[in-house]
């Protein structure tokens, strides 16, 4: 787990309000350092499982064989530096155990991804320290190494008394552009304040 003490932020801080708390305002955070360790956009083992699946689908019909059994796919890596706005929107949902509290994201990616994102987060806090979770989803639309077009990433962590995991995935299918057929994982680090990714994807080779 890459640099799993570091998760904070002044921008969450000044946002997130007494009802979320400081656990949560920790594990909000967690979304810009996506831990690689953990599987970060785990999808390595959902593409796994997912993979198993078209096979025994292939098999069960040998005589339509799938697009993407005849695509050909390149591996990539991206790297670079990003800035993040997050923001509450609207006022905590607050009831016994919990308290719901809903953000925009607004990110800017720069280096071997120049562009730009948009997202939804949805947190929960709890009652008890350094417990909390969160989702959120968010369209990403630039150019990545010279291919332009968007993508989706799923975002999905808990906090266990201070323990955090994440997980953040590109959609399936969710590529548009000439970033269609594109999966991968990302891992985000925050170091000295300032924000970074690096960034493994395929996408299908160029005709």
């Amino acid at each position: 787990m890459r640099n799993s003490r570091q998760i904070c932020g002044a921008n969450m801080s000044k946002r997130s309000g007494s009802g979320v708390g400081a656990s949560l305002t920790r594990l909000v955070l967690i979304e810009f350092i996506a831990l690689a360790a953990i599987g970060i956009f785990s999808g390595v083992g959902n593409g796994a499982t997912a993979g198993l699946g078209f096979a025994a689908h292939a098999q069960a019909q040998p005589a339509v064989p799938s697009v993407a059994q005849k695509e050909k796919t390149v591996a990539g890596h991206a790297a670079g530096a990003f800035d993040v706005k997050v923001e509450a929107q609207g006022d905590a949902d607050k009831a016994d155990g919990s308290t719901l509290v809903r953000y925009s994201l607004d990110k800017q990616y720069h280096g071997d991804l120049e562009g730009t994102s948009k997202g939804t987060m949805l947190t929960a806090g709890t009652e008890v320290k350094g417990s909390a979770g969160y989702v959120a989803m968010e369209r990403v639309t630039g150019m990545l190494k010279g291919r332009s077009g968007s993508f989706v990433l799923q975002h999905s962590a808990t906090m266990t008394r201070g323990e955090p995991q994440l997980s953040i995935t590109v959609v399936p299918d969710s590529g548009s552009g000439q970033l269609v057929g594109i999966t991968g994982k990302m891992n985000i680090i925050i170091a000295a304040g300032k924000h970074s990714y690096e960034f493994d994807y395929t996408l299908p080779a160029p005709q």
